[in-house]
């Protein structure tokens, strides 16, 4: 049979029993039996927890991996609002705000890169982030964002999860380009 190397302490050695021998001892093969029980167990406790877990719960993962992205998106642009640069921290700031327009808290034409100062401070600096809106995603995009407005979406919790899993792919493959 061909050598192999030992999953657990590396050492190569000829399998002895079968070709899928992944051990060289009988002490790797305990702790590789550990080893795999813990996945095992691991992977059912994750199971069991996103089982417990409410739609807000999940709301709140989206969202999480949603700015995430956007704020990578957004990365090399000024702010929406001010203009200035995006230096440090800053957020992913709405244009209609999750709370009046919960339907659009997804929609990336409705959110932006914004400064601290101009989301928090000056409650989303809404009058110069209506004039440069236009200007970064489109006159057509624009009207098209406020036409969505009160189209209520209330979202399943197998499409958050979806939701979920879309962004962070979007959000790493933004950081591996910008990582380059």
């Amino acid at each position: 049979m061909k050598p192999k190397k030992c999953k657990i302490c590396k050492n190569t050695f000829t399998p002895k029993y079968t070709t899928t021998q992944m051990v060289c001892s009988p002490i790797c093969a305990m702790a590789y039996t550990k080893q795999q029980e813990k996945k095992r167990w691991n992977k059912e406790k994750k199971e069991r927890r996103d089982a417990l877990k409410t739609q807000s719960d999940w709301l709140k993962e989206v969202q999480t991996q949603f700015n995430r992205y956007i704020r990578l998106r957004d990365k090399n642009k000024p702010c929406i609002s001010c203009g200035k640069p995006l230096v440090g921290k800053y957020d992913a700031g709405h244009y209609y705000s999750v709370g009046s327009t919960p339907e659009l808290r997804f929609d990336a034409d409705n959110v932006h890169g914004q400064c601290v100062a101009c989301n928090q401070h000056l409650h989303g600096n809404l009058i110069e982030y209506t004039e440069r809106l236009p200007l970064r995603i489109g006159d057509k995009k624009f009207e098209q964002l406020k036409s969505r407005r009160g189209k209520i979406k209330k979202y399943s919790i197998d499409e958050l999860k979806e939701m979920k899993a879309k962004y962070r792919r979007l959000g790493n493959a933004m950081q591996k380009k910008s990582d380059i």
